[in-house]
Parts: C-alpha cells; structure tokens; sequence
C-alpha cells in the first residue's frame, strides 16, 4: 500500500500499517522473523548482493483489504497452525489497532530455522 490510509478523518503512514502487522505476527509462537533474504540463483547472482523479500505487503483488490506476509518458522512447530495462528493475529492487529478489516490474509514460510 503505497498510499496513505484515511480513516474517520484520520491520516495512517503505510509503514505504521506494516509495523502493526510485523508485531502482530512476532507474537505468534514459532515464528523466527518477518521477511527474508532471497537466495541467489545462477551463476551471475551468486555474485550480487541477496535481495531482500518484504515481510509485509498491504495492497487493495477490488475493494478488499489484502496482506501478504512472508515469514520465517522454527523446526518443529506444526506449520498449518503457524499460518492460522498468524492471520488470526494480522487481522485482529489491524481491526483493534488502526479499524482496518482485512478481507485476505496470504501467508508465505520462506524458511524453517533450526
């Protein structure tokens, strides 16, 4: 979401958006971290900088509030929990926090960490 949020005559940054969602799913039991660092593939991007994956994305879509989040897991948690456990977490975040009703919450674990 590139543009500001306005809500009952008040102005929400996007990057306030991104934090409350970021400290919502850093609560949820098992998760490593939010966002991840892509690993390169063939032999010239061996050679450049990792890119960086955002770890929060809030877009609309046809007139729904959507988030992506990619996430990083500890082994040994059931992973279909995690996930449920972190939209539960994403959209009670936004609705408590900023009034903000999330249609979709879309849950990518980049990586397990031992």
């Amino acid at each position: 979401m590139s543009e500001n949020l306005m809500l009952r005559n008040l102005t929400i940054a996007p990057g306030v958006v991104e934090t409350i969602v970021t400290l919502a799913i850093l609560e949820v039991e098992g998760i490593a971290s939010v966002g991840t660092r892509q690993a390169p593939s063939g032999f010239f991007a061996a050679l450049s900088k990792k890119q960086d994956i955002p770890g929060v994305l809030i877009y609309e879509e046809d007139n729904e509030v959507v988030v992506d989040v990619h996430i990083q897991v500890f082994y040994g948690y059931r992973l279909p929990e995690i996930v449920d456990n972190v939209r539960v977490a994403v959209v009670a975040a936004l609705r408590t926090q900023a009034s903000i009703e999330v249609s979709i919450v879309n849950v990518t674990i980049d990586a397990i960490q031992f």
